[in-house]
């Protein structure tokens, strides 16, 4: 495949970056069902090559059954499972698996081509690299959070381990639409030093929402104090609740009144810093910058909106992952919304290529 003009070369690029970003999406969304169906211990050994293929013959299901019925998850949960129930949790895991290494071939195939035709800068090339590490840091990182939930007395992974996987997830969903956003074609200006901040502290708030969300899931903190906006009658937990284990340190991420509360109090940190962002866009801003901000505020009020709901019907799976995924909308948005307001171009502008999902919002009034 060669590609002809500049234009072209970049348009390229930027949609396979947006074709892996879906696909991590996808990731987050299985990764998501995997944890709600109980089905991630259901692989005990880490195998990158040879766990591409699932077991193809009764015998070999028989000896990844046997592995399993070592678990304590099984030992504690669920005793008396038959090879069929196993087979559904199996598979949620090997595709999550499976996912994660398509992934990593959609990433580093085309990156090689493009490297080789010359159509990825230095400064891109060194951040898709970067990318790469994470990537391969994320697969390590997965390993450790299953083998933490195989320790004895365990029947899931430990929260942190948890809440640590899915943020490096966000964070690699980030740089890909960072950098596919920062190849648009064209010239566009600077948003204001002042917005220009504020749109950078957005996906910084996002991701660490996310990170804290991923307490509330690990420690299944979403299944007590199915109540809105009060807590057991309370705006503010009592203290004695919020810091009832010792030492104190640990009840940010083992005490489900202190998890979810720190949940709450970000979300609502997000919507304001988030509402103020585009109001000051649409007074002071381009229609661009305004458009893109009023989208970020759009989608994290849906967002807090679908949050509630999940929580008052107590986290049924579709409310569930329907929060999941649109928090990584959230946190595309907004990486999207920051990245364009440093404003793009070149020494010799190209013609605008076509715009890419949430670009779209950036073509009018920049």
């Amino acid at each position: 495949m060669v590609i002809g003009g500049a234009g072209d070369r970049q348009s390229w690029v930027r949609a396979w970056l947006y074709v892996v970003a879906a696909l991590v999406v996808a990731m987050v969304a299985v990764g998501g069902a995997t944890r709600l169906t109980g089905s991630g211990l259901s692989i005990t050994e880490w195998r990158p090559v040879t766990g591409a293929l699932p077991p193809l013959s009764e015998a070999d299901w028989a000896a990844e059954f046997a592995k399993y019925k070592d678990t304590p998850q099984y030992a504690i949960l669920n005793q008396g499972m038959g090879l069929s129930a196993f087979k559904v949790l199996y598979g949620w895991e090997w595709g999550h698996r499976l996912l994660g290494r398509i992934i990593g071939l959609v990433f580093f195939l085309p990156l090689i081509l493009f490297w080789w035709q010359g159509q990825i800068s230095r400064r891109l090339g060194l951040g898709l690299l970067g990318l790469g590490l994470l990537g391969g840091l994320q697969g390590a990182i997965g390993w450790i959070m299953v083998a933490s939930g195989l320790q004895p007395g365990m029947t899931a992974v430990a929260p942190i381990k948890l809440a640590l996987h899915l943020t490096t997830a966000s964070l690699i969903l980030a740089g890909l639409v960072w950098l596919a956003a920062g190849e648009r074609g064209g010239v566009s200006a600077a948003a204001p030093a002042r917005l220009r901040v504020t749109a950078s502290v957005l996906p910084i708030l996002v991701l660490v929402q996310i990170f804290l969300g991923g307490l509330v899931a690990g420690s299944h903190a979403g299944l007590v104090y199915n109540t809105w906006p009060t807590m057991n009658g309370y705006l503010v937990p009592p203290a004695e609740a919020l810091f009832a284990i010792r030492p104190w340190i640990e009840n940010f991420v083992d005490n489900h009144t202190l998890v979810q509360f720190d949940h709450r109090v970000a979300a609502y940190l997000v919507i304001v810093v988030a509402l103020l962002h585009a109001i000051d866009a649409r007074l002071t801003g381009s229609r661009g910058t305004a458009g893109r901000a009023g989208g970020v505020a759009f989608l994290v009020l849906l967002q807090v909106v679908l949050g509630i709901t999940t929580l008052l019907l107590g986290v049924p799976l579709w409310a569930a992952l329907a929060h999941q995924v649109l928090a990584m909308a959230v946190l595309t948005m907004a990486t999207v919304h920051a990245r364009l307001s440093r404003g793009t171009g070149r020494l010799k502008p190209v013609a605008a290529a076509v715009p890419f999902g949430f670009e779209g919002l950036a073509v009018q009034g920049t």
